[in-house]
């Protein structure tokens, strides 16, 4: 029996990306939803939608039996998982079995194999798979982390069993990181997964993380579908995914694939699943990978892989669900050309990319043409929620080679317009620039290696700043020609000055625009743009060139951004920027005597009390935003004076926890 309805146990991105494929297959869909979630654009897409409970998922997307209620309220013969949520736990699977809906996704034995990292382990291990040197037990306590992490050796890798996506992971390199991070790695797991138990395994230093995408059908067709290179992380969650890899030679692929179809048929795998690989960067032989895990679901990924093998991987899950072999076979999946994809997150990397809610007061991604793509489940005026992953949008690109790939994530970033919420658009412009990811020497310690001290912005280059001040300067033209027309301002004959001073950093150029005539500090720049006072964003044209630009106004300026970096004009007339040096300088006042929540969040411990002495780096308090822990450090020595938020407390952002003398 063909499938005719589906309902999406799942919300956001994902779910509108599987009610348009179904859609496209003239299969009628339903969507649930929590409180959050009312009018989400999931909702909104579905034919239908059911209402869940309230925002916390374990009241709501978690729920399975009222997964299973809305299915047969509505009539759904089918359920796709997405992502997350339900779509690796078993007994979701088997409950369903038994109420006679079909599971879009591998059978429940696959599932309990393969989706616990524990079990997974032990069963590749047996099937003479390479694994990660660890201990695949049950860890009892934080003292038996301790002895299990100094028998392996440090650094080691605390994960949840149940975990995914970034969540339910602390990287240890002493006994004191293991004794400040194994409960915490418990209760995130716990807290995400409902499941609090924790594996350890040697983490490989210098590693690339790459993934083989399976696909199988009910008859024993197992097929892979090349490789994603996901080396580019940040706490353990990836940034960036591109296929194929930059790494992987057509020998390694071969091997790579054909024995984790092998693994996958040891299960009697189906549908579509990723086996994840970690691989030693030295290897030139092609058999320095190690079994990571398998995830037995579509992966966030999953976009770079249809760009560059012409499959819709949603079309063909539910192909699978239906009975359908697979119409293709291994010699026939192809590679053409490169794709890249962005993870946009909701978090601030000017401020050690801590997470970041609120309304997106404008929501504006770049067009999906020549080789874009977007895919999304927010709106402009929606609502980030601190209850699910932070997760905005994934920007997906597409070209011959991979270069053309990752120049234009550069020019679609430019175009993409995010208020409200902090966003990494301009972090993932800047790595989309940077010269050691552009050669592919890539690890998945890149970020930390090339960003020790944090993010401060992409450099931005002599020429780039030059013309970012003629854009400033024309739009400041601009704003002094429309005052001179509005009645009563400037005089009805006076004309908008054409020579301007512009500040931009520590560097100081002077920009006369004559007509179409513009120079730059004395040298003609050829530019092309139009501007009107009220624009967001500025397309202009230098030569050849094109240069997307953001523009928002300050006093005495603009911020334009552009090319992962926002950069403060201050433009005055020529006549009168000579004044400037005049204007005394606001001083900002000193608060690093005072410990400052950096998010929205729920205060979880508090170390401290009135009176204690601390020292630089000494946990003070631990804040939970979005599912993740973040544990705040004293960044200088002192007694703590007075206290001013209690544990358990949901404090917004910039509130005061406490004080140090």
């Amino acid at each position: 029996m063909a499938i005719t309805k589906i309902l999406i146990a799942n919300r956001g991105e994902i779910a509108c990306r599987v009610i348009r494929t179904a859609r496209k297959m003239g299969i009628k869909t339903v969507a649930v939803y929590s409180d959050a979630d009312a009018r989400s654009p999931h909702v909104l897409m579905a034919d239908e939608a059911v209402h869940l409970g309230p925002p916390p998922a374990a009241q709501s997307y978690l729920l399975a039996d009222k997964i299973i209620e809305a299915c047969k309220a509505t009539g759904a013969d089918a359920v796709h998982p997405g992502y997350g949520f339900l779509s690796e736990r078993e007994s979701f699977r088997k409950a369903l079995d038994e109420a006679g809906i079909i599971f879009v996704g591998p059978p429940a034995n696959a599932i309990a194999a393969m989706g616990d990292k524990i079990e997974s382990k032990k069963l590749a291990k047996a099937a003479g798979v390479n694994v990660v040197p660890g201990f695949v037990g049950v860890i009892e306590d934080t003292e038996h982390a301790v002895r299990i992490s100094n028998e392996i050796g440090y650094p080691v890798m605390m994960k949840a069993s149940a975990g995914g996506g970034g969540k339910g992971m602390r990287l240890a390199y002493s006994e004191q990181d293991v004794r400040e991070g194994f409960e915490a790695t418990k209760r995130e797991g716990l807290a995400s997964f409902g499941d609090d138990r924790v594996f350890i395994e040697k983490f490989i230093e210098s590693p690339r993380h790459i993934e083989i995408q399976i696909l199988g059908d009910q008859h024993g067709n197992i097929v892979y579908l090349n490789e994603r290179e996901c080396s580019i992380q940040r706490r353990h969650q990836k940034v960036v995914e591109e296929a194929p890899s930059p790494f992987v030679s057509p020998e390694m692929r071969k091997k790579m694939g054909e024995q984790c179809v092998a693994l996958a048929r040891a299960v009697g795998y189906f549908s579509a699943g990723t086996v994840e690989l970690i691989v030693s960067g030295a290897d030139k032989t092609g058999d320095g990978f190690y079994f990571l895990e398998m995830n037995t679901r579509l992966q966030v990924e999953h976009p770079v892989t249809e760009e560059i093998t012409g499959l819709d991987l949603v079309e063909q899950m539910i192909r699978v669900a239906n009975g359908e072999e697979l119409s293709f076979r291994q010699e026939d999946v192809k590679i053409n050309g490169w794709s890249i994809e962005n993870r946009v997150y909701a978090e601030d990397p000017y401020r050690g990319f801590l997470p970041s809610t609120g309304r997106l007061i404008r929501y504006n991604p770049p067009e999906a043409v020549d080789g874009v793509r977007v895919d999304d489940g927010v709106v402009e005026g929606g609502e980030v929620s601190m209850f699910y992953d932070p997760m905005i949008a994934k920007l997906i690109t597409w070209a011959p080679t991979r270069l053309e790939a990752i120049d234009k994530q550069i020019a679609a970033l430019d175009r993409f317009e995010i208020e409200g919420p902090g966003h990494n658009i301009d972090f993932v412009s800047a790595l989309m620039q940077h010269e050691r990811f552009r050669s592919g020497n890539i690890t998945t310690g890149f970020i930390a290696e090339e960003y020790p001290e944090g993010f401060t912005g992409a450099p931005a280059s002599e020429t780039l700043l030059k013309r970012l001040s003629a854009i400033g300067a024309f739009a400041a033209m601009a704003q002094a020609d429309r005052a001179r027309r509005i009645d009563g301002q400037l005089g009805k004959k006076l004309r908008a000055p054409t020579g301007w001073q512009v500040k931009i950093g520590d560097a100081v150029h002077d920009v006369v625009i004559n007509g179409d005539d513009v120079t730059v500090d004395g040298e003609a720049v050829d530019m092309a743009l139009e501007y009107t006072p009220g624009d967001r964003l500025i397309e202009a044209e230098f030569g050849e060139e094109q240069l997307a630009v953001r523009i928002a106004p300050v006093r005495a300026g603009f911020v334009l951004t552009a090319h992962g970096a926002s950069h403060k004009l201050r433009i005055l007339p020529a006549h009168a920027a000579p004044l400037a040096k005049h204007m005394i300088e606001k001083i900002p006042p000193d608060l690093s005597r005072f410990l400052i929540c950096p998010m929205p969040g729920l205060l979880v411990a508090l170390n401290v009390k009135e009176g204690d002495k601390v020292e630089v780096g000494q946990p003070l308090a631990v804040i939970e935003a979005m599912k993740m822990e973040n544990i705040l450090r004293a960044q200088k020595a002192g007694v703590v004076k007075s206290v001013s938020a209690a544990q358990g407390e949901s404090l917004p952002v910039d509130a005061i926890i406490l004080e140090l003398e």
